[in-house]
């Protein structure tokens, strides 16, 4: 039987999942804050959760998904399965769990890690946290906009492993930022550093996207400063509940807040680079 979907959030991952389900044969009901002029599109969330299998929420924070998952209340049942893809604070992801439980319907927490083109290519990589017999009524949907689900844990642990590895991005990206102003400023060209940190161990795949783009001066958003900022906050404050120092990313943090204060919120986080005088 054909599975119905509501995709709540239609930014640049939302947007494109949509897309991967409405090919994988799902009917799929939209809704963004701000209207989106697609076929699918409802004007009210309630009106796209209303008789969907399950509701995809690919919102920007925990503010959002409080305000749009008490919008959509009243319209949830027993027989849905809310999947959360929003990179929200911890508190917030079992704030979900709770209420999903008060209610009868199913949870998942459920980031993902990947951005615009594996969106686009249906390649995302989803860490889930939750009922393994949830996960399984649910993974032909995520394997839909997918091409790995790694199953964490209980609730909370995809959360954390999110926000956790975020952490890592972003500080890789301000330490790719301060390697490439100071070859630029010894005369070494960019193709060089490229070439050679994917023969160091310090290489990655991250590296290998966002130095070239770094260099080009290309910040088109495929994850925005603002985005990264708001993780970086949420890694701290889990640091800080356990008592543990994290000076790396507090720096990286405080370098992506004078970014976005600076006019750079809605690049892409590799802008970070613009910090530097020949960016």
């Amino acid at each position: 039987m054909q599975q119905s979907i509501a995709v709540l959030g239609l930014g640049i991952i939302g947007s494109r999942s949509a897309d991967q389900l409405k090919q994988s044969g799902f009917t799929v009901h939209t809704w963004n804050r701000t209207p989106q002029h697609r076929p699918d599109s409802c004007a009210e969330a309630q009106d796209a959760v209303k008789g969907s299998d399950f509701v995809a929420l690919y919102l920007k924070d925990g503010i959002a998904v409080r305000e749009v998952f008490e919008s959509i209340r009243p319209s949830l049942t027993a027989d849905q399965t809310l999947l959360n893809h929003s990179t929200i604070d911890l508190e917030t992801t079992h704030w979900l769990a709770e209420q999903c439980q008060t209610i009868g319907c199913s949870f998942l927490d459920c980031p993902f890690t990947g951005s615009k083109m594996a969106a686009a290519q249906g390649a995302l990589v989803y860490y889930v946290g939750g009922d393994p017999d949830v996960l399984e009524n649910s993974r032909q949907t995520l394997e839909a906009t997918s091409k790995e689900i790694k199953f964490l844990g209980p609730v909370g642990s995809a959360t954390v492993v999110k926000i956790a590895t975020n952490l890592i991005s972003a500080s890789t990206v301000q330490a790719l930022s301060e390697a490439l102003a100071i070859t630029n400023a010894y005369g070494i060209s960019p193709d060089t550093l490229t070439d050679a940190v994917a023969s160091n161990a310090c290489g990655s795949v991250l590296a290998a996207m966002k130095l070239p783009s770094m260099a080009a001066g290309d910040f088109a958003p495929h994850f925005s400063m603002e985005n990264m900022l708001k993780d970086s906050k949420f890694a701290i404050q889990l640091a800080e509940n356990k008592g543990i120092n994290t000076p790396g990313i507090k720096t990286t943090s405080q370098a992506m807040e004078n970014a976005c204060k600076k006019g750079n919120a809605q690049l892409d986080f590799s802008a970070l680079f613009k910090a530097y005088p020949e960016a």
